[in-house]
């Protein structure tokens, strides 16, 4: 069956169609919590947050077309919420696995992947959702606006303001990093 058939019936309250779209997209919820979350276990609990709420909204879905992106801005949401809710709680970041093949330079892919991970640390959640919608799940930013529920303006000016985080976060990082020119001693 199709996905918009899949989306109709689950619309109409069949538990299975409903489990099967999750199934199609559980990873790629994840993988978007665990960016904007930074945190494992608040990311599952945002994932799960998201599947209630979609259960329970399901049925006032009006395009069962653009239920990908409707997913998507429930888990942007509940992850705002969640970081809302727990302001002052430290966030312990986990790097998730990374599947290298053999021609590729290891401890390059690493170092990256940790200089990142530690530029995105440094975004409040609202801007890292902007940055991830945008980036991660390829949306153009006026859809990431409405997925939001923040004007055009606003998603152009986090995603700015964030960018401009990320660049001098990188460079400070990659300039004071042990091991970088001119950052180790003798």
């Amino acid at each position: 069956m199709d996905r918009t058939g899949l989306v109709e019936r689950a619309r109409g309250g069949d538990r299975h169609a409903f489990a099967e779209l999750i199934r199609a997209s559980g990873a790629r919820l994840d993988a978007t919590a665990r960016l904007i979350l930074r945190d494992p276990d608040l990311a599952q609990d945002a994932v799960q947050e998201t599947l209630i709420r979609a259960w329970r909204s399901l049925p006032g879905l009006r395009d069962p077309g653009t239920f990908d992106h409707w997913l998507h801005s429930l888990v942007a949401h509940a992850c705002i919420d969640l970081v809302r809710k727990r302001r002052r709680r430290v966030v312990e970041v986990e790097l998730s696995p990374i599947h290298f093949t053999e021609s590729l330079d290891h401890a390059g892919e690493v170092a990256d992947r940790d200089l990142l991970d530690r530029a995105l640390a440094r975004l409040e959640p609202e801007a890292r959702a902007v940055v991830v919608l945008h980036f991660y799940l390829d949306l153009p930013l006026p859809r990431v606006a409405r997925m939001l529920g923040i004007p055009d303006g606003t998603a152009k000016s986090r995603l700015h303001r964030s960018l401009g985080i990320l660049r001098s976060s990188m460079t400070i990082d990659e300039v004071t990093a042990p091991g970088a020119a001119g950052g180790h001693v003798s």
